[in-house]
Parts: C-alpha cells; sequence; structure tokens
C-alpha cells in the first residue's frame, strides 16, 4: 500500500496526519474482503478515472447488469467493455499509464462507495484462459455476456477503502426500456455549436 508524497505534504501542513494514520489503519487494505467483494458484485455501475502518460485526466462511467464487474481473487477483478463511441478515452490511458481507480456507490440502499486502485490491463475475450478463471466464473460470462462484451479490462488491486455515506443521495431506480430508448448523443448540441462558431469565423 502507498502513500502519495502530496498527501503526506498537506497531512503536515494542515495537521491532519492523526486522522489519516487512522484511516490508513483501519479503513484500507490492499486486497477485498469478503464484504468488499460482495458490495462490487451487488453493482450495477461505477466509476473510473484515468489518465494518460503525460497525466492527462479522463473520468468514465461504466455500467452493466447487477454484478457486471467480476472478482477473480481478492488482488483482481475484472469488467467487460461494451460498444461505445469508438474514442477508447479510457483503453488509451491504460495503455500509456495503467494506474486507474474505480468508484462504486450504493445511491440506492446504503448510500456507501468503495474505492479501489489498482493497475488494470486489457485482455481481449480470446485470452480470457490466461486469466485461469473458474468453472464457475467462465458460466456466468457465458451465459451473461454472450457477444456483448468485446473485451475486458482487469484490474490488479493495490487499495480499497470506503467513501462514508456522508452528502452521498438517496436515490430510486426508474426502469428504462432500452430497446425503446433515443440516445442523446447530441444532448448539449455540440454539432449546432461547432458550425455556429465557423460561421462567425467566417
Amino acid at each position: 500500500m502507498y502513500k502519495q508524497s502530496g498527501e503526506q505534504l498537506l497531512q503536515e501542513k494542515y495537521n491532519t496526519q492523526k486522522r489519516a494514520a487512522a484511516f490508513y489503519q483501519n479503513q484500507m487494505l490492499s486486497s477485498l474482503n469478503e464484504m468488499m467483494q460482495e458490495f462490487i458484485t451487488g453493482q450495477e455501475m461505477m466509476f473510473i478515472s484515468t489518465s494518460d502518460s503525460k497525466g492527462r485526466c479522463d473520468s468514465s462511467f461504466r455500467a452493466g447488469e447487477k454484478g457486471f464487474v467480476r472478482i477473480i481473487n481478492d488482488r483482481t477483478v475484472m469488467y467487460p467493455e461494451y460498444r461505445g463511441n469508438g474514442v477508447m478515452a479510457s483503453m488509451g490511458n491504460i495503455m500509456e499509464n495503467p494506474q486507474v481507480g474505480l468508484m462504486f456507490i450504493d445511491f440506492f440502499e446504503s448510500q456507501i462507495g468503495l474505492h479501489v486502485n489498482g493497475t488494470a490491463y486489457i485482455c481481449e475475450n480470446k485470452e480470457l484462459d490466461t486469466l485461469r478463471l473458474s468453472k464457475e466464473l467462465k458460466e456466468d460470462i457465458e451465459a451473461k455476456e454472450g457477444k456483448k462484451a468485446e473485451r475486458w479490462i482487469v484490474i490488479e488491486v493495490e487499495e480499497a477503502f470506503i467513501h462514508c455515506s456522508k452528502h452521498v443521495p438517496s436515490l430510486q431506480k426508474k426502469h428504462v426500456d432500452q430497446s425503446t430508448t433515443k440516445a442523446k448523443g447530441d444532448f448539449f448540441k455540440v454539432k449546432q455549436t461547432k458550425q455556429e462558431i465557423a460561421v462567425k469565423h467566417k
């Protein structure tokens, strides 16, 4: 488990060393205990943060059926990459810089979050056998993912720790029929904005 030097400098500056030490001691693990594993497999969404080799950051959202993030063992998790916009921002960053941060939040029941930090790599479907997955996990993937998963991201866990429920809103689920829902790819009218800018600069 590592502590960034920036953290330590600010802990000294703002006199929070005792609180930080208690958090490191009592709330952080370098692997996933059983409760953390159960929490992850109970989630339908997560946030992922990545950065490229120059430290330029990106954050993104991933979602799927409950349990779409699979537990390989207490130090390894994996999630599927489905068809998206083709930009490959998160995976592109992972190729340059494997350090990632995952954030799971239960907005619907406990309002608790779980941070999982570690290193990631891309695993193609044809390479899944190299992961030595259990028979049960293989069957689960075959039954639930089919051809939906274009590839997988595997994360080797370095840190896992709680995000407390303070300020986390309690939300209610709304069923959305994805088969009849139109994509809102131009919600912010970027194409129109670019056209307007182009006209102004003529």
